[in-house]
């Protein structure tokens, strides 16, 4: 893969996971009756729920700018950990919270070249 194509599928797969957790905050933020009801299936009620929504979306800001990306990646990494065991805890399904986390990190890998290095890169010091 060329840089150039490298460069720009970083930057697709940033933008598809931009607008997923943005619309996911969105719903916190704005206290959508549907999503309301599912934190309140989980015992999280709406005030604990929004300050999730703004966490995320602080995550989602670091992520997105490149200086603070790797950063970005490793809080949205375990706020989608906690949304697996929480999912987990109440019987309730992980698979799009287990696939946003892979195209997470495979975003990550392919937009941070010093963390490709220190995860994919065989080094003895």
């Amino acid at each position: 893969m060329t840089q150039k194509t490298s460069k720009m599928t970083g930057w697709v797969l940033t933008i598809i996971l931009a607008l997923l957790f943005t619309m996911s905050a969105f719903m916190k933020l704005t206290q959508n009756a549907t999503a309301i009801e599912q934190a309140s299936s989980f015992g999280i009620d709406a005030h604990t729920y929004q300050f999730i929504g703004m966490i995320e979306i602080i995550s989602l800001i670091f992520f997105i700018i490149p200086r603070t990306g790797v950063l970005g990646t490793l809080l949205l990494a375990a706020y989608l950990g906690g949304a697996i065991v929480t999912h987990l805890e109440h019987q309730e399904p992980v698979v799009m919270a287990v696939v946003f986390q892979t195209v997470l990190w495979i975003t990550a890998i392919i937009r941070f070249p010093e963390l490709r290095q220190r995860l994919l890169t065989n080094t003895k010091n």
